[in-house]
């Protein structure tokens, strides 16, 4: 992705933190049907790899699978809080009118070879990793066993696992520090008395610049 200079993020365990909190991605890849893109909930073992590796499952229905196991490179898109940047957030604008808007935000774009995943046992592993992530914190939490064994292997051969280790990363982190610190503070504070909760999110990563 194109991400000038002063908003390239590299360190790893912010990067590894973006995708632990993202609880949607987007999978992207080019294959012989064209530009293909799932929005799925995945797995990041951080410990796998040099980079971590990311499990998820797609339908079997789905074609994307079939060009992925055909080989070649992967994205997976991690998106992350956003805001709009009014250029009335900028203290500076009162001696310098020479400004416009523009768009604050945090992604993470993670590449790599994806395998294709059809065996049963992975397949469990997969949804159940996945089905305690998202159940934990419940007072009741739900887990795969609760459903009939037999209800469960029809679910997964509709299904086809994915194992996507990390190549490389890359890190947007555009959060106005191309500005001056009184124009930064203008967009904290004005992000920050927003009612919107997406622009309030944005302005507490501000707040760790």
């Amino acid at each position: 992705m194109y991400n000038s200079k002063p908003h390239q993020e590299h360190d790893l365990t912010r990067l590894h933190q973006h995708m632990l909190d993202t609880r949607l991605a987007v999978l992207v890849s080019q294959g012989e049907q064209g530009l293909l893109a799932t929005h799925l909930p995945v797995l990041v073992d951080t410990a796998e790899g040099d980079f971590g590796t990311v499990y998820a499952h797609l339908a079997r229905a789905n074609r994307q699978w079939q060009d992925l196991q055909h080989g070649g490179e992967a994205l997976l898109v991690f998106p992350g809080a956003d805001a709009y940047v009014s250029p009335g957030y900028y203290p500076s604008k009162a001696e310098n009118p020479k400004v416009v808007p523009t768009w604050n935000y945090l992604a993470v774009h993670a590449y790599g070879p994806a395998e294709v995943i059809h065996e049963a046992e992975p397949l469990l592993a997969i949804v159940s990793r996945l089905t305690d992530r998202h159940e934990q914190g419940r007072s009741e939490p739900w887990k795969v066993t609760d459903a009939p064994a037999d209800y469960i292997e029809g679910m997964l051969r509709a299904i086809v696992g994915i194992r996507l280790p990390i190549a490389r990363l890359q890190g947007a982190r555009k959060l106005s520090q191309n500005r001056s610190g009184q124009d930064i503070a203008g967009v904290r504070e004005g992000l920050s008395a927003s009612p919107d909760q997406l622009d309030n999110q944005l302005a507490a990563h501000m707040r760790q610049l």
